[in-house]
């Protein structure tokens, strides 16, 4: 069962709900121009209400479905940030892709690589996943020393990997092998 975490401070990671659309759009409002070069170019809609709305119970069909794990990192009623399972799988290869975000405001707290680590004991311990699995681009110097900093290895490059702020951007792959325990 996952349960809500406290991170630091008064920051816990939790589960995203349909609930959270309102706070989720302040958070992207308030963080537009320190994401842009992180993530990929969003349409209006996506900065609406509506639109996370939308977004949010997409993302609640994945994860009901399997395939997905949403949590926001809270700060009372304002969301900071943001961690997600993507592509999770099961079988022989029991792995996910995890994507994340920090609030402008909480960056430089230890907040990302306590968050990163929490998600990784979940994945282990509650989803029975193996192995985790990241990507950033090449010059997201502080993503990649969160991603060493909670026992990810660097295992490749991706050429023209994704499409982030409007160009194919070359990523660097990182790993974290949770368990050896056998698949089934």
């Amino acid at each position: 069962m996952i349960e809500a975490v406290s991170l630091i401070d008064d920051v816990v990671l939790r589960l995203a709900t349909k609930q959270d659309a309102e706070a989720m759009l302040r958070a992207y409002v308030r963080n537009r121009d320190h994401l842009r070069p992180w993530e990929p170019r969003r349409p209006e809609e996506f900065f609406t209400l509506r639109g996370q709305a939308r977004r949010l119970e997409d993302v609640l069909e994945q994860q009901a479905a399997g395939r997905t794990v949403p949590w926001v990192l809270a700060d009372g009623d304002e969301i900071v940030g943001r961690m997600t399972l993507n592509t999770i799988v099961r079988g022989p290869w029991l792995s996910a892709d995890l994507g994340y975000w920090m609030d402008a405001r909480y960056t430089g707290r230890g907040l990302a690589s306590r968050a990163v680590v929490e998600v990784c004991r979940m994945a282990d311990q509650d989803l029975g996943l193996h192995r985790i699995a990241a990507a950033t681009v090449l010059h997201n110097a502080a993503s990649q020393r969160v991603l060493l900093k909670c026992g990810f290895e660097p295992y490749g490059l991706a050429p023209r990997y994704l499409e982030i702020d409007g160009k194919w951007q070359d990523h660097r792959l990182f790993q974290r092998i949770l368990n050896d325990r056998p698949a089934f």
